[in-house]
């Protein structure tokens, strides 16, 4: 997983895995939710991405528009 820059500094979000079809967030270095194009749709998942690269508003899109459109919850 790669460090999430967290560019605004009060994110939930500490690391992500971009994926083919998806992504993989890692919230307070705890949880960790996978999100694909199936569960939250293929525009949203590219959005997410360019937040993760970005380093900034991830953790508000998700809990804005995204939400419980995971996958799986990993641990």
């Amino acid at each position: 997983m790669e460090q999430y820059r967290n560019k605004e500094g009060h994110s939930g979000v500490t690391a992500y895995k971009i994926e083919p079809e998806g992504i993989l967030v890692e919230f307070n270095h705890d949880a960790a939710y996978r999100y694909t194009y199936a569960s939250a749709g293929k525009k949203t998942i590219e959005k997410m991405k360019n937040l993760a690269k970005e380093g900034k508003g991830l953790s508000t899109y998700i809990s804005r528009d995204v939400r419980d459109k995971f996958e799986e919850k990993i641990r």
